[in-house]
């Protein structure tokens, strides 16, 4: 929590290998953003803080009238990325369509993408990064769909080029109030680039689809093909992650199908749909958001978020 008292944090992403030195986050670095303000409006949070590698937190960036979402990634040519879906008052019925913010590593905002279309209440997504370019998968909690951004550093180092916006995958089911999660539509997004698959967590379907050719395709797959889908352990999954070994980890957020004996639950699963197990990170239900995996030397860190208790769970295994 910031000494703005924001809280309900989000997104989670951890700051690779190669960022550059000298800014407000460093390698290593896990970045957290937050959803609400300090009265617990959702949608209104302005917020992104830093945490170490040993555990301290500083504020990387605070904005004004946001609602920073899930949608929180790092381009490693030194830029942090972040979606934001704002609310007047914390109601569903006062959402805006939101943005993409480009930050840079000293938190100065150099773009702020918009889209009525393509980036329709940015939610959630995901980076693929291959020298300067990087490929942004964007989840649209107002339409349904999915986008896929191409984003190239300026060869001085000064700006990022948006060299194009594509929608890739459509008809989730989208825009749909709800008390605890504010609105329902697709989330978590996790890219496998051996496979060249995009797998989408479909919250208000309850249901995990995967979109083939992510990279090159140039239409949409619509919702591509159904990987996951199995009600005694699926409860509205939101954040999606991509693990070394290719299994996926998704965040339910308890929105869809709650069950008071499984809260705040972490659901591993294979893609082809085979349910590995399950682990809950709060007795509470509604805790469990933002998921990040990251291999660094002979180490997998794996990091979530917790809504309830405003904090940031790491667990450190060896690969």
């Amino acid at each position: 929590m910031p000494a703005d008292g924001d809280q309900n944090p989000y997104g989670v992403a951890f700051v690779p290998a190669g960022f550059p030195q000298g800014g407000k986050t460093h390698a290593g670095d896990i970045l957290v953003s937050n959803f609400n303000n300090s009265n617990n409006l959702q949608g209104t949070g302005t917020t992104i803080v830093s945490i170490s590698p040993t555990g301290q937190q500083s504020l990387f960036f605070q904005g004004k009238g946001l609602g920073l979402t899930t949608a929180l990634g790092v381009l490693p040519f030194g830029y942090v990325i972040v979606g934001n879906v704002p609310t007047t008052n914390g109601m569903f019925g006062t959402l805006g369509q939101g943005s993409l913010l480009i930050l840079d590593k000293n938190a100065h905002i150099v773009a702020n993408l918009k889209d009525p279309v393509k980036l329709d209440g940015p939610w959630d997504l995901t980076v693929f990064s291959q020298g300067i370019v990087s490929y942004v998968f964007v989840t649209n909690v107002e339409n349904g769909t999915v986008t896929r951004l191409t984003l190239i550093d300026s060869p001085f180092g000064e700006n990022v080029f948006v060299a194009s916006e594509i929608t890739i995958g459509s008809g989730y089911t989208a825009d749909v109030p709800n008390q605890a999660a504010l609105i329902l539509g697709p989330t978590g997004v996790a890219f496998d680039p051996s496979k060249d698959l995009l797998y989408v967590a479909s919250t208000a379907d309850n249901a995990i689809y995967a979109i083939p050719d992510a990279l090159t395709r140039l239409t949409s797959a619509g919702r591509g093909e159904l990987i996951f889908e199995d009600d005694a352990v699926l409860r509205g999954p939101l954040g999606l992650t991509l693990l070394p070994d290719g299994n996926l980890i998704a965040a339910n957020g308890d929105a869809v199908n709650s069950d008071t004996n499984h809260p705040s639950e972490l659901v591993e699963f294979t893609p082809t749909g085979h349910f590995i197990g399950e682990t809950s990170i709060d007795p509470t239900e509604g805790g469990a958001f933002g998921v990040a995996v990251e291999v660094v030397g002979d180490d997998v860190i794996f990091a979530a978020v917790d809504d309830n208790t405003t904090s940031l769970d790491i667990w450190k295994f060896d690969e």
